[in-house]
């Protein structure tokens, strides 16, 4: 028997048009998302993927912003790095599984231990999250502030109404939710 994931036959075309047009993109030496695109409503593993350090000054931190209507952020721990969750209270609270969620993640930090778990600029690195997605469809912008030995980059620029990321210097990875139609419904 040949099992496949599950994606409804009329969602397939869009998603595939859109994982396409990311695909079509040139490589830009940004912190960019594994998979850009996802339905709404539903969890997400976010794969933070970061090419390159400070010129020639490796990586020694990570820090995702958790876009607003992003719930339940979990981080997948790195090696030799340590992970620092700051939470806040919510505006209005949600109700998940039957109870009530009064606060919620807002951001992850990844930290290096020491000067040699920093992620070396000729190496690729991967940062991870796991949550659930807004129920709503439309770009969510996940700010990334990349700190090095010497220097740092803040991938946090939104493009303007009308505007391309790629015109931007240092656009924030940006992750396309799509309708989940008949999809939407209980995962995690």
């Amino acid at each position: 028997m040949t099992h496949r994931p599950f994606l409804p036959a009329r969602l397939a075309p869009g998603l595939a048009c859109a994982l396409a047009a990311c695909a079509a993109l040139p490589a830009h030496a940004h912190v960019s998302l594994e998979w850009p695109a996802a339905l709404a409503g539903t969890a997400y593993t976010a794969t933070f993927q970061v090419g390159h350090g400070c010129g020639a000054s490796p990586t020694r931190q990570v820090t995702v912003e958790i876009p607003a209507g992003v719930h339940g952020a979990r981080p997948m721990p790195r090696p030799g790095w340590t992970v620092a969750i700051d939470r806040a209270p919510l505006a209005t609270p949600v109700v998940h599984h039957g109870k009530p969620v009064t606060e919620d993640v807002v951001r992850i930090t990844w930290t290096a231990n020491t000067p040699a778990d920093a992620l070396d600029t000729a190496h690729y690195g991967e940062f991870v999250l796991r949550a659930r997605l807004p129920q709503a469809p439309g770009p969510v912008y996940w700010p990334v502030r990349q700190v090095c030995a010497e220097g740092r980059h803040d991938w946090v620029q939104v493009p303007a109404p009308g505007l391309k990321a790629a015109a931007l210097q240092a656009p924030a990875p940006v992750l396309d939710i799509l309708p989940a139609g008949d999809a939407a419904g209980h995962s995690h």
